[in-house]
């Protein structure tokens, strides 16, 4: 049977053909390196579909040997992520995904890549009643209200009296006193259009010095930004130059996470991005360089200045 270039990878072997490495050995517990996540399972759980990808490459049918990676562990350049969905559902025979999983159609093609039509069908079914359940939350919404409709012009009045009150307030906070008072600032407008909470960006940093500690050159030299806070609020803010591959559990978006960094290492364009969603400094703290009493010659200029700093931000309600 004839597969695309791409899905060849991994041939079965044929009975007939010498070169097969049928036999191969693995260990009871295999180490995988997936994408630059390692994972850590059993040769019978990788096996347990002896007809999809893995079954035909971890029992020594695969014309081709899989890749290691510097460490010894079994490499496969595919989303690191996604895949403890498929080890999931190899141990257990059954889909369980997050409340609010939002990466089905990827899953699926990971699915289809490992040759695991079981799974596939299971994402099928939970997109499916996924697409169902939006259905019959849209009727509910769309069915006529008789005690709203009542409400409805002293509803929309009081609405109007709330709204013309709150500029009347924002106008006299930003500008001051005054019929000709400025309007908010953006970032009065981005504290209002969201929701208020707490961001704690910090990093680990050093001088960057010349070859052999020449103090001609002296720049700032960040190694890392982390940032935490509510995932929510830390993707509203950064955006695509949040990297989230550090974060284990890609779930709903009201938990909070330790794990998110930046992608740059700008901490003023992280401070301009704050600022223009609304967030204010509330506090800072830092530790003082790692310089140490009595000059030991093995460590470099740089080591000597090595700090670490916090910022703590935060956006009213």
């Amino acid at each position: 049977m004839s597969r695309k270039p791409e899905e060849g990878l991994f041939e079965e072997e044929d009975e007939e053909d010498d070169g097969s490495i049928s036999g191969a050995v693995f260990p009871s517990v295999v180490e995988l390196n997936v994408g630059g996540s390692v994972y850590t399972t059993s040769l019978s759980t990788l096996t347990r579909e002896n007809t999809s990808l893995l079954g035909i490459i971890f029992s020594g049918k695969s014309k081709t040997p899989p890749l290691r990676d510097t460490r010894g562990r079994y490499f496969l350049d595919r989303d690191g992520h996604l895949f403890r969905f498929i080890l999931d559902f190899l141990r257990n025979t059954k889909l369980v995904l997050p409340e609010d999983f939002s990466e089905k159609d990827r899953l699926q093609v990971e699915a289809e890549y490992y040759r695991l039509p079981g799974l596939v069908e299971c994402i099928k079914r939970a997109r499916a009643n996924q697409s169902n359940n939006s259905s019959t939350g849209k009727d509910k919404e769309n069915q006529p209200n008789k005690s709203g409709d009542a409400g409805k012009s002293k509803s929309t009045s009081s609405s109007k009296n709330v709204t013309q009150a709150g500029n009347a307030n924002c106008n006299s906070y930003s500008g001051g006193a005054g019929a000709g008072a400025a309007s908010p600032s953006p970032s009065l407008e981005g504290a209002l259009s969201g929701s208020g909470g707490f961001i704690t960006v910090g990093y680990r940093g050093t001088f960057a010095f010349g070859r052999d500690g020449l103090a001609d050159v002296q720049f700032r030299k960040l190694l890392r930004i982390i940032v935490c806070g509510k995932v929510s609020l830390c993707k509203e803010v950064f955006k695509d130059t949040l990297n989230e591959s550090r974060d284990p559990d890609r779930g709903p978006g009201d938990r909070y996470t330790s794990r998110f960094f930046l992608k740059h290492n700008f901490l003023e364009q992280a401070f301009d991005m704050l600022l223009q969603a609304g967030f204010v400094l509330g506090t800072s703290c830092a530790t003082g360089a790692n310089s140490l009493s009595g000059g030991q010659e093995q460590e470099t200029e740089e080591s000597r200045w090595l700090h670490y700093n916090e910022f703590i931000f935060h956006r009213p309600n």
